[in-house]
Parts: structure tokens; C-alpha cells; sequence
């Protein structure tokens, strides 16, 4: 049986176990709760009344929070010409088809990959290399796109990707411990209001099942689900 530390047990006793708080409270029980020495990430995890086993019950989208994710994102875009020109004055930090190569040779400094309707026959071919990480642009996520421009801009600016999982659960980061409460809220807020947006039209019963606020380490705190029902 797991135990847990003396500092995780004296977080979990400011929350009622069984208790569902109303958004805020349970993000200020996350924020002072938090014992890591580390800047913890605030995470959200959502219970789907799904079957992801059905492919038009698979939950899959994009957000962009508005108080971004406290994490510095590094972009490469795969793309020529006036596309990469583009990229590069939008922000990106990598840009050139020949980034192709050096993943196939190993390279792998970056969190998100952007690539050109027109370049995926060469993207395509690291799929062994980038689909067990999470890499691999899609066009449901908005990384296979013309407008490289503005896939830079929202990555930066804190944009994420969430999809169910195999057991019909949503896991995705909301921020730091370090936000003000008020930015936590508003990025929970646009985070619950775009899973509800993705419903899908064969999804039956109660959708949003259960919600629950937790940060790296700490315990997780029940969040009220009502409003999203």
C-alpha cells in the first residue's frame, strides 16, 4: 500500500476528502497547500461520461489560457519560403525543413512542432520518433496549418492540447502555483467551458462527470461540476 510524506498528509488535512469546493475555493486550497520547493504546476483533471473506445466519443481539442502556462514553450516549425519567414517573425525559436534531418539524427530541444500542410510528407516520415512523445503535429490540434503565424503566436501566448485518455479522463495544466488566484480561475474557467464546447453529439447521460484541482505533489481537491453540467 502507498504511503505518502509527512508534508503531503498535512496538505490533504486542509480539504474535506469528500467534499466538491466551488472553483476558486479549491484553487486556494491548491495554492496554499503547496509544499514543493519548486514553483508546482497547477493541474485540472476532468471525468468524461465517455468511451473513448468509440471513435466519435473521443474528446480532443485545443485551448488557449489566458494567463498562458508559466513555462517557457520552444517552437520549431517546419516550413519554406514566405511560410518561414513567417514563423520566424512571429517568434518562433526553430524554423527550416532541414530540422527534419536532425531529428532523424536525434535532436529533440523543442516542446512544440508546427509544420506546413505542404511539408508533412517529410514530417511524416518521423512519426516512430515523435508520436510516443506527443510530438507529432496534427491538424486537430491547429500544429498542421498555412497560418504558421498564428500557431506561433497562440502556442507562445500559452496555448494546450488536451484529449481523453483510455479510462474517459482529461488531464491538463493550468498555470502555477506562483499565478495569482484570479489568473488560475479565469485559465480553469476557459479550460471547463472548451471541454464542455467538445462534446461530442454521441456522448450520452451526464458529461462532465467529475473535476478535480491538484498541484505537482500536493492532493487533489474536489471541484464543484455543477456549473458545466
Amino acid at each position: 500500500m502507498r504511503t505518502h510524506g509527512k508534508k503531503y498528509r498535512k496538505s490533504a488535512e486542509r480539504r474535506q476528502e469528500t467534499q466538491a469546493y466551488q472553483s476558486r475555493a479549491a484553487l486556494e486550497l491548491v495554492k496554499t497547500g503547496a509544499f514543493a520547493k519548486f514553483d508546482e504546476t497547477v493541474e485540472v483533471a476532468v471525468r468524461l461520461g465517455v468511451d473513448p473506445r468509440h471513435a466519435d466519443q473521443v474528446v480532443r481539442g485545443t485551448v488557449v489560457l489566458p494567463a498562458g502556462t508559466g513555462k517557457s514553450v520552444r517552437v520549431l516549425v517546419i516550413a519554406v519560403g514566405d511560410k518561414a519567414r513567417e514563423a520566424e517573425q512571429a517568434g518562433a525559436d526553430f524554423v527550416g525543413a532541414e530540422f527534419v534531418q536532425k531529428i532523424k539524427d536525434g535532436w529533440l530541444d523543442f516542446d512544440v512542432l508546427i509544420a506546413t500542410p505542404d511539408q508533412m510528407g517529410q514530417v511524416g516520415q518521423l512519426g516512430r520518433v515523435l508520436g510516443p512523445r506527443g510530438l507529432m503535429p496534427n491538424p486537430k490540434a491547429g500544429t498542421v496549418t498555412f497560418d504558421v503565424a498564428r500557431a506561433v503566436r497562440e502556442t507562445k501566448a500559452g496555448k494546450i492540447e488536451f484529449r481523453v485518455d483510455k479510462g474517459g479522463n482529461v488531464h491538463a495544466p493550468i498555470g502555477k502555483v506562483s499565478f495569482p488566484l484570479e489568473s488560475l480561475e479565469t485559465n480553469f474557467g476557459a479550460l471547463m467551458d472548451q471541454l464542455v464546447r467538445s462534446k461530442p453529439t454521441a456522448a450520452k447521460g451526464v458529461y462532465i462527470r467529475n473535476v478535480s484541482v491538484s498541484s505537482t505533489m500536493g492532493p487533489g481537491i474536489l471541484v464543484d461540476a455543477t456549473p458545466y453540467r
